[in-house]
């Protein structure tokens, strides 16, 4: 599941509607419940709820026994799980921990049963203790105009405090809490960016960068997408706040070239219109599984890839690495990345050197499969 439940609310992509509906029943046995509980699907599609743990309420229809009906208007690929009305009451294991999404391609009338017998009973278990490789330095609640505070988490470089005449380029991640430590990271898994970032400096392939992470808050699908209502105070936010504080506080090269900016999901647009609309701070992007296009019916409404097509001096410096799964989420996201592709090809940026697609279609929507992603895309960014 994505970093933050309200996030992926904000980015189930719907398109290409046909005329034909599909009816899709998702039907639960629950030996252990009692028959008066109340039982919920959701998942990543607006009538799951989009991840509201209490999206969709099923009809108590047999002895333990519940089931609700759901209409599609295409074939698609969901993600979805069932719950007692919130996320510390998910189905588990025998253990007690939370089940993994279930994954379903929706091509015809469907009916998609699950028997689960134990439930959470309380907040997802974390590590006790993080695992981080490397100098992490934290910056606490750092204010922002018109938004919350927030952290920044900062990694420095092996060999930062040997060399104190030289200075480094920055890569600023968006979700930070999310990239270094699964102690900290939403559902516990973190990107391993300390590890990977190391190991490929260690290793000659990459020179050596500072990360910065910049927090997330439950505001994130406001902050992020184009067209949220806090949008333009969390660009500013980035640009004035955050920026500043780190070429003040660290031995940074401050110029565009040497700035660089990434993300996933909602962070992955949000990352990509800081280079596209900011040129002359962030001169490289890395946008994972990014959504370019709003659903029908979502209440904050954008096509960023209009506002591509209308940029007059579009960026043609600037090189970005866009890339998509194909589970779930990430088939919803797909056509939104596909014109996207097309409008940026359109206005000449498309040489390997400017522009980078990845598609694995075998990979979900989650911190897992960014993390497998993320060293390839980095060796790309910074050669």
């Amino acid at each position: 599941m994505e970093h933050t439940h309200a996030a992926i609310a904000a980015l189930a992509l719907l398109a290409h509607p046909v005329s034909a509906q599909i009816r899709v029943s998702l039907e639960l046995v629950a030996p252990t419940l009692a028959e008066s509980s109340s039982v919920y699907a959701t998942g990543s599609h607006p009538a799951l709820g989009n991840w509201n743990p209490a999206g969709l309420k099923l009809e108590h229809v047999a002895p333990h026994t519940w089931r609700a009906t759901i209409t599609l208007d295409r074939p698609t690929s969901i993600e979805y799980k069932f719950t007692l009305g919130s996320w510390d009451r998910e189905a588990a294991d025998s253990l007690g921990r939370p089940l993994a999404n279930a994954n379903a391609r929706i091509t015809r009338d469907t009916t998609l049963s699950a028997t689960i017998r134990d439930w959470m009973s309380g907040p997802r278990p974390r590590a006790l203790n993080g695992q981080v490789t490397g100098a992490l330095k934290y910056h606490r609640q750092v204010q922002a105009e018109g938004l919350a505070a927030r952290d920044l988490v900062v990694w420095l470089p092996p060999d930062y405090e040997r060399a104190p005449d030289r200075r480094y380029p920055v890569l600023y991640m968006l979700d930070g809490q999310n990239i270094f430590d699964p102690a900290t990271s939403s559902f516990g898994t973190d990107w391993a960016i300390d590890e990977t970032v190391d190991s490929l400096i260690r290793g000659g392939t990459i020179p050596p960068l500072i990360v910065v992470g910049v927090n997330n808050t439950s505001a994130r699908s406001a902050e992020y997408l184009p067209g949220g209502s806090l949008s333009a105070a969390h660009t500013s936010f980035v640009l004035r706040t955050v920026k500043p504080l780190i070429d003040a506080t660290y031995r940074t090269r401050s110029e565009a070239a040497s700035t660089w900016i990434g993300g996933s999901s909602a962070g992955g647009i949000a990352a990509f219109m800081l280079v596209w609309e900011h040129p002359d701070v962030f001169s490289r992007a890395l946008a994972f599984s990014p959504a370019f296009q709003a659903p029908a019916g979502m209440s904050t409404q954008f096509d960023y890839i209009q506002a591509v097509k209308s940029t007059p001096n579009a960026p043609s410096d600037a090189r970005l690495y866009i890339d998509i799964g194909g589970i779930g989420l990430e088939d919803q996201l797909r056509p939104g990345i596909d014109a996207m592709l097309v409008a940026l090809r359109a206005l000449g940026i498309r040489d390997e050197s400017h522009l980078r697609f990845l598609s694995e279609p075998t990979a979900e929507h989650n911190e897992l499969a960014w993390r497998r992603r993320f060293p390839a895309a980095l060796v790309w960014l910074l050669h």
